[in-house]
């Protein structure tokens, strides 16, 4: 179980980090202010909640000795980043916010990093469930 939580924890803190850096250089680049519908916060919180949800399931498939079921529940995580992008894309923002169009640009790459993160970290935590 330690090392499913590192490795959940790793992989939000670098998809967090990962978020955080693109929400700066977008909204620097694109000169928008998106602060009052996502924030620093809400980005890391996802980010660690998600990859932690996802090492709980490599945990339990390690410990149940269900190896062969990894590349269906990696299917089932990538399935469902891509259902997570309905939400930004179907978002009213509200009418003061400046830019509204650019709000998916900004969310919806967002939704991959922490599949990305927990997937480019799994060598490094290959083995044995403890």
């Amino acid at each position: 179980m330690k090392k499913a939580f590192f490795h959940g924890i790793s992989a939000g803190i670098l998809a967090a980090i990962a978020g955080v850096l693109y929400f700066k250089i977008y909204q620097t680049a694109e000169g928008t202010e998106f602060d009052k519908i996502i924030n620093l916060g809400s980005i890391s919180g996802a980010s660690i909640f998600g990859c932690m949800l996802m090492a709980i399931a490599y945990w339990a498939i390690e410990r149940f000795n269900k190896e062969n079921w990894k590349g269906i529940l990696n299917i089932v995580i990538a399935s469902l980043s891509f259902a997570s992008i309905i939400s930004p894309i179907s978002m009213t923002l509200p009418l003061d916010i400046k830019n509204p169009e650019l709000f998916p640009g900004l969310v919806i790459p967002m939704h991959f990093f922490p599949a990305l993160a927990f997937f480019c970290l799994v060598p490094f935590f290959k083995g044995k469930a403890d």
